[in-house]
């Protein structure tokens, strides 16, 4: 676990290492931003990585704009989670297995275990999203360009400056990628009034698609990849806590709004009679149908960005679950592990034979399957371990909220079971 780096005087005259006390502080206050910003482009990146976009896109020529009702709910369902996650995490100070084991012996390694679980299959489609990108820019096989793509995400953890190589690197692609997708969905020209009225009152409700979605965007290693990121950069503190709240809210409301315009982005194309092969890569498609080859170039940058930001988010926070089995791992460690992680992940991408948009539809859908059930420890938590929370007061209505999340979550895992597997199987 990363020190916690607060500034602090040992010399007689307020200087540390030659530095003034007050430069020192400003210095922590630079970083502590710095984190938190990474933090929410971490989460947001991941939330909105290449299994989303694939989704987005199928679902969306299943169902057209009646998808905007699992848009809408992927987006509360993702306030009410991580804002709970988020806060019992910086309160306690303590990754997600070990506050997990403490609220109820063994529950960490169960949590570990499946969020390793889910963010390996995370992985795999991120790599293969990787390489559907490099296919659309460069014209190489997926395979070629997902090991192109984990080679890239392993040099950034051997690089001496790892964390901050990561921070700036999700911020610059979560630009990118909010940037080039409001350019599609102008171009698109999507119905608009359609869109939001379904937002609200659908036409058609489809169960499987929304928890595939709800997984795919706030499922599995997702939930906690903000807060451990927070963690490891010494800023999730009870004394930062309304940094860390403004910096989770700020991170939903960036996640959300790139949901609902790539959505729109797509739902142009849709509502225009192009039909999209969901079989194939149907994000591109709808790009190039938007905006011609030079939108099909842009959907390969836009793409690989929120792959290659995935991979990253996806096999550095399923790492930091490895706590669960061993609390003094260093930071060295974790970086191994990491890598470790990305390269069983291409291995397994290699010898999958499904194509790479099914991969990425099927572990949306697996990912949301397993979710509430780490949402019901930190529920747990919440409603009869607060002895764990150091006398912190927390707020009714967040726990409302997050049980009531966990409890749909359960609903829609349980209805939408056989149609994933089915899906899988089909593919």
């Amino acid at each position: 676990m990363a020190e916690r780096d607060t500034p602090r005087s040992d010399a007689p005259d307020g200087t540390t290492n030659g530095a003034s006390l007050a430069e020192q502080t400003k210095d922590y206050a630079r970083k502590r931003r710095t984190s938190l910003i990474g933090a929410i482009f971490m989460m947001a990146t991941s939330a909105i990585g290449p299994g989303f976009i694939t989704q987005t896109a199928t679902f969306t020529q299943q169902l057209g704009a009646a998808f905007a009702f699992g848009i809408l709910l992927s987006v509360l369902i993702d306030f009410a989670i991580q804002l709970n996650v988020w806060r019992m995490i910086t309160v306690t100070g303590k990754y997600a297995p070990t506050l997990a084991n403490l609220a109820i012996p063994g529950a960490g390694y169960v949590l570990a275990v499946l969020i390793i679980i889910g963010g390996l299959a995370f992985n795999i489609g991120n790599i293969a999203g990787a390489g559907l990108g490099l296919q659309v820019l460069f014209g190489l096989d997926p395979k070629i360009g997902g090991a192109i793509s984990a080679a890239i995400a392993i040099a950034i953890f051997l690089s001496r400056k790892a964390g901050l190589i990561v921070d700036r690197l999700l911020i610059v692609l979560g630009l990118v990628m909010i940037a080039l997708t409001l350019y599609v969905a102008i171009v698109s020209g999507p119905p608009v009034g359609d869109a939001l009225r379904q937002t609200i009152v659908p036409d058609e409700l489809n169960f499987a698609a929304i928890t595939t979605i709800v997984g795919g965007t706030v499922g599995g290693y997702i939930t906690y990849s903000g807060a451990h990121k927070l963690l490891d950069s010494g800023t999730a503190t009870v004394e930062n806590i309304r940094e860390v709240n403004r910096a989770a809210v700020n991170g939903i409301l960036v996640t959300g709004i790139m949901r609902y315009v790539l959505f729109l982005a797509v739902l142009g194309v849709v509502a225009s009679g192009v039909v999209l092969d969901v079989a194939a890569n149907p994000g591109a498609q709808a790009f190039q149908a938007a905006a011609g080859e030079i939108g099909f170039k842009v959907f390969g940058v836009v793409f690989w960005a929120a792959a290659i930001s995935s991979v990253i988010g996806a096999a550095y926070t399923s790492s930091s679950f490895f706590v669960a089995f061993k609390q003094d791992l260093s930071l060295r460690a974790r970086n191994l592990i990491t890598i470790g992680f990305i390269v069983v992940s291409l291995c397994l991408f290699l010898l999958w034979g499904a194509a790479p948009a099914n991969i990425l539809v099927f572990v949306g859908g697996f990912n949301g399957l397993i979710l509430p059930i780490g949402l019901s420890i930190f529920m747990i938590i919440g409603w009869f371990r607060k002895d764990l929370l150091g006398g912190y007061t927390y707020p009714m209505w967040l726990l409302i909220a997050g049980t009531l999340a966990t409890l749909l979550s359960f609903y829609m895992a349980a209805v939408s079971i056989g149609p994933i597997f089915a899906l899988v199987s089909g593919s």
